[in-house]
């Protein structure tokens, strides 16, 4: 079977000299192992996302001299898929309205997550599906979070394949994560797993900073029935106070940086490729 990366950026921002190391390290693997090289547009956040910024993602991308087929999966034209999804983690009982607000969550968790925020508490697992549904209705703002306890109980132990190694999943460290918001039927986990199995992405080359994510991602594709891609988390490009790049930074985008003169050579040069 032929091998299928891709790369998924999403149109909030121009793409900065940390995009460009990982899109160039994904192309680079996908031809030296002789596989598709896909683009996929993460554009599921109608509020930060903007068609300029899209524009600019294939402008950058060809400027590096990349490629890809067509045509561009736009995760913006597959919510009935996630919406789907999430039909069957809420079939499975796994899923459930959570009201609480982020100043809330900050006074009642216990613990972080990998990536620093509060861990959601109990609070609202206990609410009936009458009472969910009345406050819902009400127009009170909420979450459609994964209950991450009978989620572990439902998949059993998880892994994946981090280049030859086998890593073990650890889910629970997250816990119950938010799979879908009022205003959206998915989330960057949900839309995720939905779309590399859609497009039968078989390799993903991302930062270093989704290392953690990914138990989340093996944990959902376990209870959907998706196929598990082989994972590779490459290092990430830092500023000069060891911070990732932003795409607020204007002086690492690539759009300034070829305005200034550099060439891709440049880029390639800056990032260590």
């Amino acid at each position: 079977m032929q091998p299928v990366f891709r790369f998924a950026p999403s149109p909030n921002g121009y793409l900065h000299l940390g995009h460009a190391y990982s899109a160039l390290t994904d192309y680079s693997l996908c031809q030296a192992a002789g596989g598709r090289f896909l683009l996929r547009i993460e554009d599921i956040d109608g509020i930060r996302c903007r068609p300029e910024y899209e524009a600019a993602i294939y402008e950058d991308l060809a400027w590096l001299g990349l490629t890809w087929e067509i045509p561009v999966r736009r995760q913006s034209e597959h919510m009935a898929e996630y919406a789907a999804a999430l039909a069957r983690l809420t079939a499975m009982g796994l899923i459930y309205p959570a009201f609480l607000s982020r100043a809330e969550i900050a006074t009642a968790a216990d613990g972080r997550d990998p990536d620093g925020a509060p861990l959601y508490p109990a609070t609202d697992r206990g609410l009936s599906p009458a009472a969910g549904d009345a406050r819902i209705a009400s127009g009170a703002p909420y979450a459609l979070r994964l209950q991450m306890d009978r989620a572990i109980a439902a998949a059993g132990p998880t892994t994946w394949r981090e280049g030859n190694d086998v890593i073990a999943a650890d889910p629970a460290a997250w816990g119950d994560v938010i799979i879908a918001r009022k205003e959206t039927p998915t989330s960057y986990h949900l839309s995720v797993v939905v779309d590399d199995a859609a497009q039968g992405v078989t390799h993903v080359v991302r930062g270093r900073d989704l290392y953690h994510a990914t138990s989340v991602h093996v944990l959902l594709q376990r209870l959907l029935g998706l196929p598990s891609p082989v994972y590779d988390h490459h290092r990430l490009i830092l500023d000069a106070n060891g911070r990732k790049l932003s795409k607020s930074d204007r002086d690492t985008s690539l759009r300034s940086l070829r305005e200034a003169g550099k060439t891709p050579s440049d880029v390639r040069a800056m990032v260590g490729l």
